[in-house]
């Protein structure tokens, strides 16, 4: 996997901002270059049991499509949780290669990157979220370049407990 450089290549606020977020997405896909079947399924951190590479990356995958789909677009919410099992795409990843988590988290990003580019960073989201507040495109890009920065770093850990690959 060839990762983007996070310099963007204009200094517009809607290209910096995607800039980053791919750049997240394709650090997340690099961490995982090369892990095993076997290595994507363990749980090595004994305090969070979810806490697998393919559990990450499915995650990831949840909390775009809950962001975009769910919240800004305000379409019907076909989650894999429940209210009995809020982190189930955690749980269910390891039932699937990594390999396909990582293809359909890439095909998914390419679609939202068509749906930011056809629509106004100012633009409201159709569904509220606490407290009735109406988040902006905006609002949610930066929300999810933190959220998959953030997870990037538990992929770092996890990786270097695996086999003992560390990078970027």
């Amino acid at each position: 996997m060839t990762r983007i450089d996070d310099t963007p290549p204009a200094w517009d606020e809607r290209t910096q901002l995607t800039t980053f977020l791919d750049y997240a997405r394709d650090t997340a896909r690099a961490k995982c270059d090369d892990v095993s079947a076997e290595n994507a399924r363990k749980a090595l951190l004994p305090g969070s049991p979810l806490m697998t590479m393919s559990g990450v990356i499915n995650h990831l995958r949840w909390v775009e499509y809950y962001w975009f789909q769910v919240v800004f677009l305000s379409e019907e919410d076909r989650g894999p949780w429940t209210e009995e099992d809020p982190d189930r795409e955690m749980r269910i990843a390891v039932d699937f290669p990594l390999t396909q988590l990582l293809d359909e988290y890439a095909e998914q990003s390419a679609r939202y990157r068509e749906l930011v580019a056809g629509n106004g960073l100012g633009k409201q989201a159709q569904r509220a979220i606490r407290d009735g507040l109406h988040v902006d495109l905006r609002w949610i890009l930066l929300h999810l370049t933190e959220e998959t920065a953030r997870h990037n770093g538990h992929l770092d850990i996890l990786r270097e407990m695996l086999d003992g690959t560390t990078g970027d």
